[in-house]
């Protein structure tokens, strides 16, 4: 009887987890499929004269040492100056800041917030900020762009209302950052490039994005927690807006450097993510009523264990089960095989190997994120920043 009951738990949680691991999986062979994108009509498009007006919004908060680098990196754009407005929310920066940055011909805002948050630092952008534009560009204060960053935006925008950028990292000084980095290329792999390849929409990242003015405008003012991104592309997503991921456009962004960061970053996702899933939830009868594809898919991507917690647990279970009940062990180490084999496809082959190679980093920073686990308030909508090393 016991061991039935042993059993029986063995198999419900090989399901459980062979549900996460085979929607890597999936995604991770779809992504090697050759991409169909239409390049004859992005070259007759940048043919064209037609410029777009794009309000570009720096929300900033407590981001002195990182700002002044991006600002002065994104003035160099090759797009023409009275076509852009770069906007930066300063947020509990230093006077000092504020004053350096009021010498750069761009517009600075200090709102004084009870709570803080991202979301109404753009909220507060889009009720100060008056004129005529076409697009809004939202980016961290440590993104560092190209110069032909608005170029490239202004052609895609001639095709798509939502565009996410290539966001990958400026930093591999250390353990953390390296895997940091992988993690946010295994994500533009399977939540970006692949889901496009097979006409869904891409994940939302949090910076490097694009969005049509009115689209922004209509939906930023509906954001109420900290997840502003995965607020805002559910909202989207509901009304049936399609995402675009954008490879070629690159948006370089400093990756957390050490693990008291890399704690801080994932509580602020993980609480997130379950907020994310527990507001989709009540909406997935009417989504799939009214066929919304794509809303149904992001659900389905906030009910996913995290993947370095997929690859410690497998590791651990499946040496567990090959010591004290090997009979039962196959089934584990097919999915660790899986996984493991869907994330070295996903990762790009110019930082595959020094990704992998970094991976015994990983079970301390696992858990931590375990540590986290505890500490989620799903109601909790304060915001969770980041610190930046540079």
């Amino acid at each position: 009887m016991t061991w039935t009951i042993l059993h029986i738990i063995d198999f419900a949680l090989w399901f459980f987890i062979a549900g996460s691991v085979a929607y890597v999986v999936f995604f991770a062979i779809i992504s090697l499929f050759y991409d169909k994108e239409d390049y004859l009509a992005l070259q007759a498009a940048s043919l064209k004269n037609d410029l777009t007006r794009f309000l570009v919004l720096y929300p900033a908060y407590n981001e002195d040492r990182v700002i002044q680098n991006a600002v002065e990196q994104f003035l160099l754009q090759d797009y023409p100056k009275d076509h852009y407005q770069l906007v930066v929310i300063s947020d509990h920066m230093q006077p000092e800041t504020n004053e350096l940055l009021r010498k750069y011909p761009i517009t600075v805002l200090t709102p004084t917030f009870e709570k803080s948050s991202k979301a109404k630092a753009m909220q507060y952008a889009i009720a100060e900020v008056q004129g005529d534009y076409d697009n809004v560009v939202i980016l961290d204060a440590d993104n560092v762009v190209r110069p032909d960053f608005l170029s490239q935006l202004n052609i895609q925008c001639s095709f798509y209302d939502v565009i996410q950028c290539h966001r990958c990292a400026k930093n591999a000084n250390n353990d953390v950052a390296v895997l940091d980095g992988a993690s946010e290329e295994i994500n533009n792999t399977i939540f970006r490039k692949a889901h496009n390849r097979i006409g869904l929409s891409s994940a939302l990242i949090g910076s490097g994005m694009c969005f049509k003015y009115d689209l922004f405008k209509n939906n930023v003012f509906k954001l109420k927690t900290a997840g502003e991104d995965r607020e805002m592309e559910a909202l989207l997503l509901h009304q049936e807006v399609f995402i675009k991921y954008a490879p070629n456009i690159h948006v370089f962004d400093e990756k957390v450097s050490n693990q008291d960061n890399f704690q801080r970053q994932r509580m602020r996702w993980m609480t997130a993510q379950i907020q994310s899933l527990l507001n989709n939830l009540p909406q997935i009868p009417g989504a799939i009523i009214h066929g919304k594809i794509n809303f149904i898919d992001k659900t389905i991507q906030q009910a996913l264990i995290p993947r370095s917690f997929l690859i410690v647990i497998l590791t651990i279970i499946s040496i567990f089960m090959t010591i004290f009940m090997p009979s039962w062990c196959e089934k584990w180490w097919v999915l660790f095989i899986l996984l493991a084999i869907s994330l070295f496809i996903a990762i790009p082959k110019e930082i595959r190997f020094r990704s992998f190679g970094k991976l015994f980093a990983l079970p301390g920073l696992v858990l931590s994120m375990f540590k986290n686990l505890l500490h989620i308030d799903h109601k909790n909508t304060d915001f969770i920043h980041t610190e930046h090393n540079i």
